[in-house]
């Protein structure tokens, strides 16, 4: 008997049985009525963004070396079972709960509001969801909050402890995610209240990933295989191109079902997501071109989701021009980033904070320039400002808050897996399982490996 998974074992049948008797949420009959045009949208908004964590799996799937194509994959799908769970039982409280703190400064939700979805049904909710019923902006949000430690994986790819993974990301969800959320989009919020506009989540999702992501290089350190300036060789590039075309297709749910409605700023979202992604497409690919270098598959891959990373907190509030141009700087910003960091020693093995972080801070800092009637660009500084506080706040948030819970995760379960597991390949050491039969040497794995497997 494996010891080590009797306590997530009981956590979720405790969390089961605590299910039974938590009662049904009961129709609130003085809500006001739903509007059917949008719950038809958000519930297919919802399935979108849905599909985006298989294929931001598939995306980092294909980039990383061959043995450690299935772990790195499984790392971004088992985040739509953790986290739809620690959603249900107080992630959802903790960032749309009664908030804590003082008006219009609220830091985080009361975890007991929405306590195992006790209050979530199929009435709107006035602040919340108005035309819509609550359980399905729970079950939008939640999406979200699925695949932003999904992002993070790609950092410290090739190198982490599955099982210490998983506490990793039940943890940053709790104590990262979620007042973040709360600060950004809870009606009590303080960046909300201070007038900070992200329309679908530059700081809450893409910075925050992207931040935790540079964390998680510092603190993993460099794969035994990685030198500073090395090239790395992806396994699958198909993969990523199946990946991104995932991402991309799943990126409207994500953007314009922000809008929260079927309405004209969903359609404006849509609109300028694509638009900002074909710009970063191209100029990722135009730029290696002037630089000497090959137009790549993966270039154009990465280029089209820095696109999409940088548009995301400015969908709903730019002009379409405006995305041409957010798209394009975004991207030649980050393909600069991704070379800076690959002539250093920090090893962010799939590029997380230089496309992710970097690209959510061009994102944030272009909305508070082109957002329309408040941006720069209007003759308003006061958006702009409050956006370069937001940077501050929650880069410094993210990036230490995320440290420590490395540093905590590392006490419970060791958070690196051992060099001969390393060597190997996670698939095998974490999974026992491969891409093909066999190991590095050749030699058949399903005998091979058990040593190794064991030491897990």
């Amino acid at each position: 008997m494996e010891k080590k998974w009797i306590v997530p074992f009981s956590i979720l049948i405790a969390v089961g049985i605590a299910g039974i008797f938590t009662p049904a949420a009961v129709p609130d009959p003085n809500a006001k009525p739903i509007v059917a045009a949008d719950v038809a949208w958000m519930l297919t908004a919802s399935g979108l963004v849905l599909l985006m964590t298989p294929g931001l799996s598939f995306f980092y799937g294909g980039m990383v070396g061959k043995r450690n194509v299935i772990s790195t994959m499984l790392q971004s799908f088992i985040a739509l079972g953790v986290i739809s769970i620690l959603w249900i039982v107080c992630g959802f409280s903790l960032a749309f709960g009664e908030s804590i703190g003082g008006d219009k400064v609220g830091l985080i939700g009361n975890p007991t509001t929405f306590f195992m979805f006790n209050g979530v049904g199929t009435s709107t909710n006035e602040s919340l969801s108005p035309t819509i019923p609550l359980v399905l902006f729970s079950l939008f949000q939640l999406k979200f909050a699925i695949i932003t430690p999904a992002l993070i994986t790609g950092s410290f790819a090739e190198r982490v402890r599955f099982s210490s993974y998983l506490l990793f990301i039940c943890l940053f969800s709790l104590f990262i995610y979620a007042p973040l959320a709360h600060w950004t989009w809870h009606p009590n919020g303080f960046l909300r209240n201070l007038g900070v506009l992200d329309f679908a989540g530059g700081t809450v999702v893409h910075m925050s990933a992207g931040f935790a992501a540079l964390a998680g290089a510092l603190f993993f350190g460099r794969r035994k295989s990685h030198h500073a300036g090395e090239a790395h060789a992806p396994a699958n590039i198909p993969f990523v191109i199946l990946g991104t075309g995932m991402l991309w297709f799943g990126w409207f749910g994500f953007n314009a079902g922000s809008a929260l409605a079927a309405n004209e700023t969903a359609t404006t979202a849509f609109l300028t997501t694509n638009t900002a992604s074909a710009s970063a497409m191209l100029a990722w690919i135009f730029f290696d071109g002037i630089r000497q270098r090959k137009p790549s598959a993966l270039g154009a891959c990465v280029g089209a989701v820095v696109g999409l990373v940088a548009i995301t907190p400015a969908a709903g509030y730019v002009s379409v021009g405006a995305s041409v141009f957010i798209g394009a700087i975004a991207s030649i910003v980050s393909n600069l980033a991704v070379h800076w960091k690959n002539q250093s020693t920090l090893d962010d093995t799939l590029d997380v904070f230089p496309c992710h972080g970097v690209g959510g801070m061009v994102g944030m800092v272009a909305t508070g320039v082109f957002a329309q009637s408040v941006g720069l660009m209007f003759g308003e500084m006061k958006t702009f400002l409050y956006h370069l506080l937001a940077l501050l706040v929650v880069g410094a948030f993210t990036f230490i808050g995320s440290y420590l819970i490395y540093m905590l995760t590392d006490k419970v379960i060791p958070m690196r897996v051992r060099e001969e597991q390393e060597e190997i390949g996670l698939d095998i050491s974490q999974h026992g399982e491969s891409l093909d039969d066999t190991t590095p040497n050749g030699t058949v794995h399903a005998n091979s490996a058990k040593s190794v497997v064991a030491m897990n």
